[in-house]
């Protein structure tokens, strides 16, 4: 196999960039859906245990919390057998829809176990570990290999607005650690886009897998697929952040998406993304066409706001509290999020 070293990768972009750590170990295209631990250093006994991330659709699973702000297990126990049982290809747990932003450490530890328990072995999870700190990354990333997971969701650090360089040694560092990683573009949160270029230069490290782009620009997907073309990274798999253009970011070359949507219609979700990917674009249209509404309502607060309220009226969990900084959905948001649910024909379903 090719070595390379990490430090070559930053010298390419950035020539003033002088340090170097540990060389990783580069695959073919072929094996990039079957990487497991040949680079690892703190993987230990979940390695052998880890599941490929797969294309299709990925649920970006809410936390239930009880009224007093605890977390449900009951509740999260049952949304986890509903995605095990409708089709869910993989889950996307403790990311934003999570609010995993307002867990600590230990309430961390109680939904990844949970998870752990209903879905290791039958769904890919991949949980959320990026923050603005590092060492906060590290130690939850270290924490989701101990406890079962099969990859890490990371965020490029919002607020500080680190450089093209700077993103590639916290993304390539965190990769060291042994778990497959997904990059997760999302500018309008963080404040920073991680370039094409960025990109293709982390796929060169077997751990970095996919990527989450949520930049709601479709000619991403074609830019770096172009990039990636004819290099041993080219099947890197591209998940679309965003659940109103997921179905044209399939068909412009995606893998699939990490959905809100989801939550909420997990079968139609896989059946529509599958479709897509078979190249059924009729029959795709068909199935998304009653969820658009539902793609762009749930956005009319901030994420998961309507999410939960809409979820709490399909009695899939007992309460809509969201921890603040966020708060239980505005009363003037009801209307629409109940007429969305009845175009994707879930209004049978609603608990009054």
């Amino acid at each position: 196999m090719m070595m390379m070293n990490y430090a070559s990768i930053l010298v390419l972009l950035s020539s003033t960039l002088s340090s170097s750590v540990d060389a990783f170990i580069a695959t073919t295209p072929n094996q990039q859906q079957q990487r497991h631990v040949e680079t690892s250093l703190n993987a230990g006994p979940n390695g052998s245990a880890m599941m490929p991330l797969r294309r299709g659709s990925t649920c970006a699973l809410l936390t239930p919390f009880t009224e007093s702000g605890d977390i449900d297990l009951r509740n999260l126990e049952q949304l986890l057998q509903m995605h095990v049982d409708q089709g869910t290809d993989n889950l996307c747990v403790l990311g934003t829809t999570a609010e995993a932003a307002t867990m600590s450490m230990e309430e961390r530890e109680i939904v990844l176990k949970k998870v752990v328990e209903i879905a290791k072995g039958k769904i890919p999870i991949m949980v959320g570990t990026g923050t603005i700190n590092p060492t906060s990354v590290k130690a939850m990333t270290q924490q989701a290999i101990d406890l079962g997971a099969d990859a890490n969701l990371l965020v490029s650090p919002y607020y500080v607005k680190p450089p093209q360089r700077a993103l590639v040694k916290l993304f390539t560092q965190t990769a060291d650690m042994g778990l497959p990683v997904v990059l997760y573009n999302v500018p309008g949160r963080t404040n920073v886009d991680i370039s094409d270029e960025t990109l293709a230069l982390c796929a060169e490290h077997d751990k970095i897998v996919a990527v989450k782009d949520a930049t709601g620009d479709l000619s991403r997907v074609q830019s770096l697929r172009a990039r990636l073309s004819g290099t041993k990274n080219a099947d890197l798999l591209l998940y679309s952040g965003d659940d109103a253009s997921t179905l044209d970011f399939i068909l412009k070359g995606g893998d699939g998406c990490i959905s809100v949507t989801a939550n909420l219609a997990p079968k139609t979700m896989s059946e529509m993304v599958h479709a897509a990917l078979d190249g059924d674009e009729e029959k795709a249209r068909a199935l998304n066409e009653p969820l658009l509404s539902l793609h762009n309502d749930l956005f009319v607060e901030s994420n998961p706001i309507p999410c939960k309220w809409a979820a709490m009226k399909l009695g899939l969990i007992n309460s809509a509290y969201c921890r603040l900084p966020l708060d239980a959905m505005d009363a003037s948001h009801e209307p629409t999020i109940m007429a969305a649910l009845q175009t994707a024909g879930l209004a049978e379903l609603v608990i009054d």
